[in-house]
């Protein structure tokens, strides 16, 4: 069959991208590394020995960062619903975040380790109907916050990925409560017509 105009044009678009050609040049899974290396540039996310939830993680791109800025003592644990090609540093957990079983398989291999970030990269496959689509991003998120709320330490930091929309203004009111600080963030590698935000929310009460 042959492709629709759009779905060429987008291959272009990502073929061509800066980012793309540059995380291929410098040894990178993917481009999304350029959103969390300006985010971490900018708010100093991690340290040397640090624990931390990277969920979304296909194809590696976070966790390869933060494996590099946490050194030898810290420890990455990874979770996709996608197959994720293994490397040291990361205990990596294949299936849907969605489902009881999986999400406890994320807490039995934390086994009540005390966390310092989570981080999340995650979206659902988007239809283009903000109806349908707004609601199961926010799902995710709300099980990321969920999570959050039961591993992260005190004084720990939680990112993810959001998109505005129903449910938006009560997500905020909801970490402004549990956290000392929320931040927004669009890095640069985020595409201009992506909806796509970033929310840190620092320092958990």
């Amino acid at each position: 069959m042959a492709r629709s105009k759009s779905s060429a044009g987008w291959l272009k678009e990502h073929f061509d991208d800066h980012y793309v050609l540059k995380a291929k040049q410098e040894g990178w899974r993917s481009r999304a590394v350029y959103k969390l290396q300006e985010i971490d540039e900018k708010d100093k996310l991690f340290k040397p020995g640090m624990c931390v939830v990277d969920l979304g993680a296909a194809p590696g791109g976070w966790s390869q960062w933060t494996t590099q800025k946490l050194g030898s003592g810290g420890e990455v644990f990874a979770l996709d619903i996608l197959p994720v090609e293994p490397f040291a540093g990361v205990t990596f957990i294949q299936g849907d975040f969605r489902e009881d079983e999986v999400y406890q398989s994320l807490l039995d291999a934390l086994a009540g380790r005390s966390v310092d970030v989570v981080m999340s990269d995650m979206a659902p496959n988007m239809s283009g109907n903000k109806g349908v689509d707004i609601p199961r991003a926010m799902y995710l998120v709300e099980l990321c916050v969920e999570l959050a709320d039961q591993v992260l330490r005190p004084g720990g930091d939680l990112l993810m990925k959001v998109f505005q929309g129903e449910g938006y203004n009560e997500l905020m009111n909801d970490l402004r409560s549990k956290y000392q600080k929320v931040i927004t963030r669009k890095p640069q590698a985020s595409r201009a017509r992506s909806k796509e935000i970033y929310l840190l929310a620092r320092s958990k009460k």
